[in-house]
């Protein structure tokens, strides 16, 4: 099965235009795009105040990762296989995610924090994902007893 999204056309512009309303419509307070040296969309920022104070997230959209998935598929048509579709690709992949777990929120299964905390960004910068991996995943492995 190929890649999700693999044949998309949207633009990425268009789609972080799309994702930026649902974290807005989502309480968000600010959204901010991010581009890599080759003015390729990478990351989207958001925040949102909470009982505790305001939290950050980042979303990074790893193209370079998808390129690679083109890349290695062989359903994927060579005209596809480029920097820009892998990133359109990624955009839609993530437009796809937040979508669900933006719904996961409206259902009451589970608050905003909760569904988007491995992209929390601490005083530092990091991801909470990034501080857990750094730490080795301490934090939730088990020691056999």
């Amino acid at each position: 099965m190929a890649i999700l999204n693999y044949t998309t056309t949207i633009s990425t512009e268009k789609t972080s235009i799309e994702i930026q309303k649902k974290l807005a419509k989502a309480k968000a307070q600010a959204v901010l795009c991010e581009y890599d040296d080759d003015a390729v969309m990478c990351a989207m920022s958001f925040r949102i105040m909470t009982p505790h104070g305001m939290i950050f997230f980042r979303l990074p959209a790893n193209t370079q990762g998808v390129l690679k998935a083109l890349n290695a598929d062989n359903k994927v048509p060579k005209r596809l296989k480029t920097k820009e579709q892998a990133a359109r690709v990624a955009w839609r992949i993530l437009k796809d995610w937040v979508e669900a777990q933006l719904a996961i929120v409206d259902a009451e299964m589970a608050d905003l924090k909760e569904v988007f905390l491995p992209y929390a960004q601490g005083h530092d910068g990091r991801t909470m994902y990034q501080a857990i991996e750094d730490g080795g995943f301490k934090q939730l492995t088990h020691q056999d007893s």
